[in-house]
């Protein structure tokens, strides 16, 4: 980690007398005053904080680190960035998370382009449908399609995603087309996550319609639900993004014209918005450029 930041870290924890109060200070997340604390403890070889559930102190040890990590700082303040003319050019390795479904339908062009555009850099994608701790898991940004976000993280609005309900003719001539959406309780429906009842919420003529579904197929990827409704399984909730080429192929059938299921936000989550490296500035402004040609 950046020992200049795990520095600032530790002098605003100690002149603000709390690592919440530090995190506020800072932008930052809690999580990530926690580590870089813990980073400025290993690196001194010393516990720095005297802990109570209501106010932390510093101990001999952090009196003397404090002193040091200032002197530290101002000296980093005098010293001219290396470079200066070439401050600003995105370089180095930035992580990714993302879904496997957004990955394959949009990400890896996205990215293949950034990385053309930007030759001094590198791009690790980790595809995983969970949402993964970016803290833990050494995550620099990870792209989520969501409405329910976390409010203890900082997340950069991209994009925007719509959704269709759709089945396959197979599926559909045996059991019938739904007319409104809350003939999708009377269906099988491939649910999202878990097995059980699931909401999928509609807009019609201005309002919200949320309708209880349910089926015998649940999975953890939308790609894989996609495939089992191509196979005549039930009725999906698909990415536009995903579904687009089945439903030109006839493969799916778009239902409930009517009726727009809800549009989820495309959101950059990440955990600070100070010391960001050109890598992420770039990166963020470059995808909420990518995602509004595509949603155009």
């Amino acid at each position: 980690m950046d020992r200049i930041v795990a520095a600032q870290v530790f002098v605003t924890i100690a002149e603000r007398g709390s690592l919440s109060s530090a995190a506020e200070s800072l932008d930052m997340s809690r999580a990530m005053v926690t580590r870089y604390l813990a980073e400025m403890e290993g690196w001194s070889g010393a516990r720095l904080f005297h802990r109570t559930t209501r106010r932390i102190n510093l101990t001999v040890a952090g009196e003397t680190t404090l002193s040091r990590c200032r002197e530290m700082l101002a000296l980093a303040e005098q010293m001219p960035a290396a470079g200066e003319t070439e401050k600003d050019e995105p370089r180095g390795i930035l992580r990714i998370a993302c879904s496997q479904s957004l990955a394959q339908a949009s990400l890896a062009a996205a990215v293949s382009t950034y990385l053309r555009r930007y030759p001094r850099t590198a791009i690790d994608l980790r595809i995983d449908n969970r949402a993964v701790n970016l803290v833990e898991e050494r995550i620099d940004l990870a792209i989520r399609i969501t409405n329910q976000l976390d409010p203890g993280m900082i997340a950069r609005p991209l994009g925007s995603c719509r959704s269709v309900v759709c089945a396959a003719p197979a599926y559909l001539k045996e059991h019938g087309t739904p007319k409104k959406a809350e003939e999708l309780a009377l269906h099988n429906c491939l649910t999202y996550t878990y097995f059980g009842k699931s909401l999928w919420h509609f807009e019609r003529a201005g309002k919200t319609v949320s309708v209880p579904v349910s089926g015998n197929l649940s999975a953890n990827e939308s790609v894989v639900l996609m495939q089992a409704a191509i196979e005549g399984a039930g009725i999906a909730m698909q990415p536009i993004y995903s579904a687009a080429p089945y439903l030109a192929s006839g493969r799916l059938v778009a239902l409930l014209a009517n009726e727009q299921p809800q549009t989820l936000g495309i959101h950059g989550l990440y955990t600070s918005r100070r010391h960001q490296p050109a890598i992420m500035r770039s990166m963020l402004d470059f995808l909420g450029e990518w995602f509004a040609v595509e949603n155009a």
